[in-house]
């Protein structure tokens, strides 16, 4: 089978006798041709630090007592959070653009390659970035949607994606963690990121506009933030056990009537295979309290998230508020989230039961091909609801089904009537694709 891009070279040179094998980087920043317009990297530098944080007096769920029936009674500790951020840097900037990553295994750290330059200066801007946090599976870790963090950056935006202690390849624990603690995490990580963008210690300091901020999640990222955007969950999820004391999970619920949500800085919300819906986690009637338009990015034989029973469904769900789907049809529940897999994923795990490269791929789709998407779309949602880019609904406003769309232009390139081919897309390259939208209401 041909591919008219691969995202690694294995390259053998005999030279005097010698056979010399190369391996090329792992990439994260691969543009292929048939990449859509938006996916393309913009006019900014990227840079790269990584922070920590620390949220004071959590409850340790790892370390809970099930038998004791409040949360109030549970240990608690300093729970700490790592954080990378990508960042607009000022050009010609030098220096390494590797980032050394954890695989799924969390045991084997191999090096990913992309734009971003370790600790590059920022740019000097008259305006502030708009903030996106973005939020990995169970398990993941900060760097497993690097090639979208980047690519944002490059765009003006100050992207900071977290380690959720418990939830990452190296510190999985109870999966009680990630349903209490992923929300909470990420509008901790707001108001600490906020903190240091006033601070003029710090390399954030009129750099990022906290109040103009969006937040992207996978899987249980996603769950996490439908709960940011407001969407409480059920008493079934409550009444649940999880491996929690009972009632751990109500913080989480009836939010609009107990709290000021979704927080007023949020802008936005884009859910990547969003879980718990199948499990009912919210209903029809939860779901009314998403109060943030949404993007919704699957796969349409997701078996982890579930499709019309999980992400459409939460989809149709969220009446409240403009909304879209994305869909990318065969997909499974990677679509267009993780990164790329490392040349060195290839290979069956004993203790995981599978192949470690089946974290990162799809048995359908390339994933750079649904990286690049996902950049497209990513791309023109984020520059519409952060940025105010009217410009943007080309892009939004789409046949429905792309295999439907017609390309029909005249010699001069120019339009036909019935034109209706997917914008940004080259001829013949919007296949397989559905995007969807409902407006507030519907």
């Amino acid at each position: 089978m041909f591919y008219p891009v691969i995202n690694r070279v294995f390259v053998v040179v005999i030279l005097a006798g010698f056979n010399l094998t190369c391996l090329a980087q792992n990439r994260i920043d691969t543009q292929r041709p048939d990449a859509p317009k938006l996916a393309a990297y913009g006019q900014y530098a990227i840079g790269v630090k990584t922070l920590e944080i620390t949220h004071p007096q959590q409850i340790n769920i790892a370390k809970i007592d099930i038998a004791k029936p409040k949360l109030t009674n549970q240990p608690k500790y300093d729970r700490p959070l790592t954080l990378e951020v990508w960042y607009p840097a000022i050009k010609n900037s030098q220096g390494s653009t590797t980032l050394d990553v954890y695989l799924r295994d969390g045991k084997t750290t191999v090096s990913i390659q992309g734009k971003a330059i370790r600790d590059a200066k920022p740019v000097v801007s008259s305006q502030k970035f708009p903030l996106v946090l973005i939020s990995h599976g169970y398990p993941g870790n900060r760097f497993l949607m690097s090639h979208l963090a980047e690519n944002i950056a490059s765009k003006g935006y100050v992207v900071v994606s977290i380690d959720h202690t418990d939830s990452t390849y190296r510190t999985k624990a109870a999966f009680g963690s990630t349903l209490v603690n992923r929300p909470i995490d990420q509008l901790f990580t707001l108001d600490q990121i906020e903190l240091m963008a006033k601070d003029n210690a710090t390399f954030l300091y009129g750099l990022v506009n906290t109040q103009n901020t969006a937040l992207i999640g996978y899987s249980m990222g996603g769950y996490g933030a439908v709960i940011a955007a407001g969407g409480g969950v059920t008493q079934q999820a409550v009444d649940y056990p999880w491996g929690l004391p009972r009632d751990a999970l109500a913080i989480h619920q009836n939010l609009n009537a107990t709290q000021h949500h979704p927080d007023p800085r949020l802008k936005t919300v884009i859910a990547f295979a969003p879980w718990g819906m199948n499990y009912g986690v919210w209903d029809q009637t939860t779901l009314k309290g998403v109060m943030v338009p949404m993007l919704f990015v699957a796969g349409s034989v997701d078996d982890v998230s579930g499709y019309e029973k999980g992400v459409r469904a939460i989809w149709q769900g969220t009446t409240m508020v403009d909304r879209a789907l994305l869909t990318f049809d065969n997909a499974n529940h990677g679509a267009g989230a993780p990164m790329p897999a490392p040349e060195e994923s290839y290979v069956y795990d004993e203790a995981l039961g599978f192949n470690i490269s089946e974290h990162y791929t799809d048995a359908v789709w390339d994933t750079v091909r649904m990286n690049n998407i996902s950049q497209h779309f990513v791309t023109a949602w984020l520059e519409k609801y952060l940025k105010d880019n009217a410009d943007m609904d080309n892009y939004l406003d789409l046949e429905p089904n792309s295999n439907n769309g017609v390309w029909s232009k005249d010699d001069k390139g120019q339009p036909k009537a019935d034109h209706n081919h997917w914008a940004g897309f080259k001829n013949r390259t919007a296949k397989g694709l559905r995007f969807e939208k409902l407006a507030k209401g519907e």
